[in-house]
C-alpha cells in the first residue's frame, strides 16, 4: 500500500485525525534513510505487516485510524 497524502480527497478535513500525520511528526531528529521514488514524492509505503500494525493500534484506541480516501 502507499499512501500518498497530495491525492487523498479528505486531506482538508481529516488530517489530524490521521495516522500518517500521527506517525510523521517529527518528534527527534532521525538519521537519513535511503527513500524509494514514491516516499520521496512524499508517499508513505506500508507493507501488510505494517498495515496490519496499524490497524490493530487504531483498533485499540493508540494512534487515529487511516483517514485516507482514493480519489475514484
Amino acid at each position: 500500500m502507499i499512501i500518498d497524502c497530495d491525492t487523498c480527497t479528505a486531506r482538508a478535513t481529516a488530517c489530524a485525525d490521521c495516522v500518517v500525520t500521527f506517525l510523521t511528526i517529527p518528534v527527534r531528529a532521525a538519521p537519513p534513510v535511503p527513500v524509494s521514488a514514491a516516499t520521496a514524492a512524499g508517499a508513505v509505503e506500508l507493507d501488510a505487516a505494517e498495515q496490519h500494525a496499524i490497524g490493530v493500534l487504531a483498533a485499540s484506541g493508540l494512534v487515529p485510524p487511516l483517514r485516507l480516501v482514493r480519489a475514484v
